[in-house]
């Protein structure tokens, strides 16, 4: 029977849940809103089966194997602009539908929580674009998967690399017709928070919302994306990093679960065919692609990566370069944060304290903050604010 004695040692894949023979095991959420397993040990046989998959007792180690690497952009404008970087994970996507395939990713559902589901048409593709601030609910998720794949169906499964580390240990065995994909992942924060956060934009909103994008590209663009909501098509909200309450909780590490401070999968080789991220500093590599539409690095783990990336083609604008330099200094790969010291009062707070209260508490709106954004965005209009950017970093690197 698997057993949760410190709360940093499970990561919330739900793989336990859904390998249990009796069903006895449900993810249920703690008071900071993440998912653990509770078990019912009046029905609980013992089988061990829960411990076997459990990807924290079970870490793969990082062994070293040959890798490729590239610098991809998607040539379909309307795919790129709703992506969160280069829209590669969409063309993967198109390839394994094309192929009669079933695709599984993190979406928001009609009350925009998030949670893994599937689509096995290109109309709904959409949903698993952009960037998704918040851990999602795996829920049966691993099951389905495994019920597609032994029907000799062509499968696509994204995830966070925990995620994707428990539903190849619930597996238990390799599939030809399965394609892991994994984001790098700075931390997965709290439902909870987002939970309350969505309640207090709601009461803010005069009109109804319909879509949300935390990395909104809408208006400034790629390298200056911010947490858009939109009320059938329109913008009634954007704000980025440095002014939205919620991404200034998430960037700060406040909100994380507590095993995202010390995660077992920032590695660099790892389980998936695919692993994908951001690439803001493209004009170090490549010219052509520093356009500020978005660019996705992405490292192939497999042969089985290799041959679909290639089938791609046509589909992609791309640069192949050395997966050391794709690699060489991006902490998240390698790196946990840093847990925040007022963590454990944060989340205190958030259960006792009106939300708005909370959050401005921690992260007043103040003239600093005001001042920030209107420098930022002033930037961005008058078009300097890549060239900003590029040469103050380039100043403290000295």
């Amino acid at each position: 029977m698997i057993h949760i004695d410190r709360k940093e040692d499970c990561c919330g894949c739900g793989a336990c849940a859904n390998v249990c023979p009796k069903n006895c095991i449900q993810m249920t959420a703690d008071k900071e809103g993440f998912l653990y397993p509770n078990i019912n040990k009046d029905t609980c046989v013992d089988c061990g089966l829960c411990e076997k998959v459990c990807p924290e007792i079970n870490v793969e180690p990082d062994t070293p194997k040959v890798q490729k690497a590239f610098l991809v952009q998607n040539k379909d404008e309307q795919v790129l602009s709703e992506s969160t970087s280069g829209g590669f994970f969409t063309a993967i996507a198109e390839c394994v539908l094309e192929n009669d395939g079933v695709v599984f990713g993190a979406a928001f559902d009609e009350n925009f929580y998030v949670k893994h589901t599937f689509v096995d048409n290109k109309k709904e593709l959409y949903r698993f674009r952009n960037s998704k601030y918040v851990q999602s609910d795996t829920n049966d998720s691993y099951k389905l998967v495994e019920k597609v794949l032994k029907e000799d169906k062509l499968v696509c499964y994204s995830g966070t690399p925990c995620q994707i580390e428990g539903l190849y240990h619930y597996l238990r065995k390799p599939y030809d017709n399965l394609i892991l994909v994994d984001v790098v992942c700075r931390a997965v924060p709290s439902p909870l928070l987002w939970e309350k956060y969505l309640e207090l934009q709601s009461k803010k909103q005069s009109k109804h919302i319909d879509n949300i994008k935390f990395r909104d590209k809408n208006p400034y663009g790629y390298r200056y994306s911010q947490l858009g909501i939109y009320s059938f098509g329109e913008q009634i909200y954007n704000k980025g990093v440095e002014s939205d309450q919620y991404l200034r909780a998430f960037f700060s590490n406040i909100c994380d679960r507590p095993s995202c401070y010390k995660c077992n999968y920032r590695k660099r080789y790892r389980v998936s065919d695919f692993t994908i991220w951001d690439c803001f500093e493209v004009y170090k590599y490549d010219k052509k692609l520093d356009n500020n539409k978005g660019v996705t690095r992405v490292l192939l783990q497999t042969k089985k990566a290799e041959t679909l990336f290639y089938k791609l083609e046509d589909k992609l604008t791309f640069v192949e370069i050395e997966p050391e330099k794709l690699i060489n200094n991006f902490k998240e790969m390698f790196n946990s944060p840093a847990e925040h010291e007022r963590r454990d009062s944060f989340f205190e707070d958030i259960n006792t304290m009106d939300i708005k209260d909370c959050l401005d508490k921690y992260y007043p709106n103040n003239v600093k903050i005001a001042a920030m954004k209107f420098m930022r965005q002033t930037m961005c209009k008058i078009g300097i604010y890549d060239f900003v950017k590029k040469s103050a970093k380039k100043f403290l690197k000295k």
